[in-house]
């Protein structure tokens, strides 16, 4: 059975199949619904339901907690309609994301830069054009059927010169998929992909001045929005908090200052929160989303784009909005959960 699915205010509409999502319809169909795990791990789908009835499926109670579903709000990727519903959600975007597909692609280059982050470039099919939004992600096709996601680190417009994708990859010990990067993975391997997912991009309409918070490899997306900013000739004001444990996690630091160097409208705030003296760090320290806190006392006139742990994300999330006075759509994530992460129940 079939239901009708209604997003207000942008008033986009769409249907879902028997035992399907609404995220997962969505997609198909090419809504732009906001969204990160699929898996009802991070919350990024988070939604008000207005009218119809749904039944979630298995999720975390990070993601959305009992107090949240009894005001009526639903997990996108979690919630299969049993009759037509009408939500709100006012980061839906209008026509035009990109086609999501499934395609081969050779590794072409892995550097190491730091002994646990990976940088991997791959090789796409020349008569394959894959089109995606900087700051959004592939999921890797695993032959046991698993999967796992990565952010795109460079910007859609360097396809012209250096055709390929460029994915930084932090070593999870144990992990199925980093495992195998940082052990057995060489240059000419042919892997699957498929993609590109997430919301985590730009809203080209907007002018709002712009604070982006990285964790990690969280800087991966963030770089890629950069670098379109600039191929763009964007004005927006832009304020780059990168925080890491030691300074050798801001594993392209130097590529951060000559960005931001390069870019006026842009200033980099390098955050460590573990420096030891061997390190001799001058910089500034602690958290990286309370350096915004300490550093902004107004936020309500700004945009926020966030991406790294889950924690980084949920505690920017929770202190921009009630703190500094961010509107809450006007902060945009991308939580780098993990397989461990998604496991937690």
């Amino acid at each position: 059975m079939t239901f009708n699915i209604q997003i207000e205010p942008s008033q986009r509409t769409f249907t879902t199949d028997t035992d399907e999502s609404i995220l997962a319809a969505a997609i198909r169909q090419g809504i732009g619904m906001p969204y990160g795990c699929k898996d009802g791990a991070c919350g990024s789908c988070k939604c008000k339901k207005i009218s119809g009835e749904v039944v979630h499926g298995p999720h975390q109670a990070k993601a959305l907690s009992e107090d949240e579903a009894q005001a009526g709000f639903i997990l996108a990727c979690c919630a299969k309609p049993t009759s037509d519903v009408v939500l709100e959600s006012r980061q839906v975007t209008a026509a035009g994301v990109p086609p999501i597909k499934k395609m081969p692609v050779r590794v072409s280059q892995l550097t190491k830069p730091t002994t646990d982050v990976a940088i991997l470039r791959l090789q796409l099919p020349a008569t394959e054009p894959f089109q995606y939004f900087a700051g959004q992600y592939v999921e890797f096709l695993l032959r046991d059927g698993d999967r796992r996601s990565y952010s795109m680190a460079n910007a859609p417009h360097t396809q012209a010169d250096l055709p390929g994708m460029e994915l930084h990859i932090r070593h999870m010990p144990g992990g199925k998929f980093t495992d195998a990067v940082f052990s057995t993975m060489k240059e000419r391997d042919i892997l699957r992909i498929e993609g590109p997912y997430g919301s985590f991009y730009l809203r080209e309409q907007s002018e709002k001045p712009m604070v982006f918070v990285a964790s990690g490899t969280g800087f991966a997306p963030i770089k890629a929005l950069l670098e379109h900013l600039r191929f763009t000739g964007s004005s927006r004001a832009v304020t780059v908090y990168w925080g890491g444990r030691r300074p050798s996690d801001l594993y392209l630091h130097d590529w951060m200052v000559a960005t931001a160097a390069a870019m006026p409208n842009v200033t980099y705030v390098p955050v460590v929160s573990d420096a030891e003296a061997a390190d001799q760090w001058t910089g500034r320290t602690g958290f990286v989303h309370q350096a915004v806190l300490d550093d902004f006392a107004d936020l309500s006139g700004m945009e926020a784009c966030v991406c790294g742990a889950p924690i980084v994300v949920e505690s920017a999330q929770r202190d921009f909005v009630a703190q500094r006075g961010l509107p809450a759509d006007a902060f945009f994530a991308d939580s780098f959960t993990s397989a461990a992460d998604k496991a937690t129940a």
